[in-house]
């Protein structure tokens, strides 16, 4: 493994098919970035029968502890960015009920508390969605909870909610921009 360049993007994928494959393309974009993944995505990877393949400059760190022992390092400074996309219903209602009982909503939790901005990709953002699952496009209707829970996490501190991949793209160019106007 390479030495950690400080500071690096964190991001976070978790059990949500949402984009996922696309997300996951958003990655190897990016330059010194750790990949967190919960427990539910390593199971949506083996859906979309997807690797975690990555260049040399990134880590990919697992959801293998109970006290999700990797975000000790947001209190070192060595992240500048977190980025949770895709995120699940699940993540979502976590993160806005202060829950961080998952390596997921633990990064958020530390990205939170050491003041480093964070862009989630909600899933729920709409009535009705059309989202590609392994087999092909389906509808999703979410429920009102979890429409509630996407709004309450829009006027968290630091907390961009993006809904669409163009949002998304976006959100992480500009902070791309910002990081490279403050280099």
């Amino acid at each position: 493994m390479t030495k950690l360049h400080i500071p690096r993007w964190a991001w976070v994928l978790t059990g949500s098919g949402h984009f996922f494959t696309e997300s996951f393309q958003m990655i190897r974009d990016l330059e010194h970035c750790d990949v967190f993944v919960s427990k539910a995505a390593n199971e949506v990877l083996r859906m979309y029968k997807l690797k975690l393949d990555f260049p040399d400059t990134m880590r990919v760190l697992h959801d293998k502890t109970a006290s999700a022992i990797p975000v000790g390092e947001f209190y070192h400074g060595v992240y500048h960015t977190v980025v949770v996309a895709p995120a699940s219903s699940n993540t979502v209602a976590k993160c806005v009920w202060g829950i961080s009982d998952t390596l997921a909503t633990n990064v958020f939790a530390q990205a939170g508390k050491c003041r480093v901005p964070s862009i989630v990709f909600a899933c729920d953002t709409a009535p009705e969605l059309e989202t590609m699952a392994p087999h092909g496009l389906v509808k999703v209707y979410p429920r009102k909870i979890d429409l509630d829970n996407t709004e309450r996490l829009k006027a968290f501190e630091r907390t961009q909610v993006v809904e669409s991949l163009a949002e998304l793209r976006a959100a992480v160019e500009r902070r791309r921009a910002e990081l490279d106007a403050d280099g």
